[in-house]
């Protein structure tokens, strides 16, 4: 078999925050849809999911999503601390400083939040980012992650796109 006609590699996800607590908090809310979750884990294990700890530190409520994080954190939760990601981000901040449009406020945010994080391990990891937030270039007052990943190349997507590429059902019985 030559190298042109292997399969190719599985892409894989990395999810915002914002997909963990609006799941939870509305339409996969686990007493209505235990399958997401079921699903989030399953593929987590098989490494085709994951999030990072810098989200994992952002998801301090509702308490039975923490219960859920807290389960999970070993296989969901990945490390920012590698240097190529610490560099990309780096990179991504610096950037972010340079764009006269953001306000310093949002320069702020970006510094404490985990969505620059999330962008960096993307571009390096080639993972595709999974979040709600739209690309919005005429932002100041916010830097928003599809923004960042448009900027670095990175993939972006939302949750819905991920359970349709992972074929993923939730059939009533």
């Amino acid at each position: 078999m030559t190298a042109s006609s292997a399969a190719p590699e599985p892409r894989t996800f990395v999810l915002d925050t914002n997909v963990f607590v609006t799941a939870f908090r509305q339409y996969y809310a686990p007493d209505l849809c235990p399958g997401f979750w079921e699903s989030l884990t399953h593929y987590a294990h098989q490494g085709r999911v994951s999030s990072i700890d810098r989200v994992r530190a952002e998801l301090l409520y509702p308490a039975g999503l923490v219960e859920w994080a807290d389960r999970v954190a070993d296989v969901m939760f990945v490390s920012t601390a590698e240097r190529d990601v610490v560099q990309t981000f780096s990179e991504m901040h610096q950037w972010v400083r340079q764009r006269r449009q953001y306000s310093q406020a949002a320069e702020d945010e970006f510094s404490r939040v985990a969505d620059g994080w999330i962008a960096a391990y993307g571009k390096v990891h080639n993972a595709i980012v999974v979040t709600h937030e739209a690309l919005r270039p005429e932002s100041k007052n916010r830097v928003p992650l599809p923004n960042v990943c448009t900027q670095f190349g990175v993939q972006y997507q939302d949750i819905y796109t991920v359970l349709r590429e992972l074929d993923i059902r939730f059939d009533w019985r």
